[in-house]
């Protein structure tokens, strides 16, 4: 059998005795399974050339979705505008698990009478806001298990941290962020890639760290897309680093736009470039913008959007 005709993820036939029950895959191209580490020695010369193979097509199929535009973040689930890449824009709602945007948020509410009032309830879905730490663990554990990516992710950094009453286990940790991820959330491919770079649970291993920095970046996250930029940049590879600061500076990030413009100082990109994210940053920023929102930031800086 030839491992052109093996389906992994589905299959688990031994790609060196063919028998059934195989579970223990080829660590390089994640593509055979094998009985034991025993017929995966055996076949490893033979099974060397495809292994090969389906590494080159898995790292030009991984190329092409880097440099994609990512599809644009969710709108707010009340005024149905696209939410800002900065996080103080937004706000993750632990009683439904929903993002509001910092407008909506602080948005006055009035009676029936028209008097202002103290609005202490989710703005989406009316529930009190929590009075005390134990309140607010307890909803994130009940979205937690009703698998929402953000809720995973989060009880997963109070692992990570023993934050809350959670015991510091980083096994646990990261197999929250994987789950995460898993399910969407980008950001969570960023604390798995910095737990591979700072050796926390995991070996130091640098080349895992830039891949899972790059799976955040095709799924969205922006701070991972100019991580990469600067990356690239510092290894004096410009054009891959203005490929990705162009893609973030579309989804916001103003130091991406800001690393646009020291590289056409530095003769490094062209006015075209630099004019071009210019566009693309107002672009963003047109889609973004909104009255409430700017209230909500000349108030309080904290409620800054862009």
């Amino acid at each position: 059998m030839s491992t052109e005709d093996i389906v992994v993820s589905s299959s688990t036939i031994c790609a060196n005795c063919g028998k059934d029950g195989a579970n223990n895959i080829c660590n390089k191209c994640k593509q055979v399974k094998y009985c034991n580490a025993v017929c995966k020695k055996v076949h490893k010369k033979k099974h060397k050339k495809d292994c090969e193979k389906y590494q080159r097509r898995a790292a030009k199929l991984h190329e092409g979705d880097l440099f994609k535009q990512p599809p644009p973040a969710e709108d707010c689930s009340i005024c149905f505008i696209r939410i800002p890449s900065l996080p103080s824009g937004s706000k993750y709602m632990g009683c439904c698990g929903k993002t509001v945007c910092s407008g909506c948020i602080k948005a006055p509410v009035y009676d029936n009478q028209g008097n202002k009032v103290e609005y202490e309830k989710c703005p989406f879905c009316r529930t009190p806001t929590p009075t005390s730490e134990e309140e607010m663990i307890e909803r994130e554990k009940k979205r937690m298990e009703a698998g929402d990516p953000i809720a995973i992710y989060n009880v997963g950094v109070y692992y990570f941290y023993g934050q809350y009453g959670f015991p510091q286990d980083m096994d646990k940790a990261l197999e929250l962020c994987h789950r995460a991820a898993e399910l969407g959330y980008a950001a969570a491919y960023i604390g798995i890639g910095e737990a591979y770079e700072s050796g926390r649970g995991v070996e130091v291993d640098m080349k895992k760290a830039r891949y899972y920095c790059e799976l955040g970046a095709i799924a969205g996250d922006v701070l991972a897309r100019h991580m990469l930029g600067m990356e690239e940049k510092k290894a004096r590879n410009m054009d891959r680093a203005l490929k990705h600061f162009m893609i973030s500076v579309r989804d916001g990030e103003s130091e991406s736009l800001d690393a646009i413009k020291l590289m056409y100082e530095d003769g490094n990109a062209t006015k075209d470039d630099f004019t071009k994210a210019l566009r693309l940053y107002q672009e963003y920023l047109g889609e973004i913008k909104s009255r409430q929102r700017d209230e909500a930031a000349a108030a309080d800086e904290e409620n800054r959007y862009y």
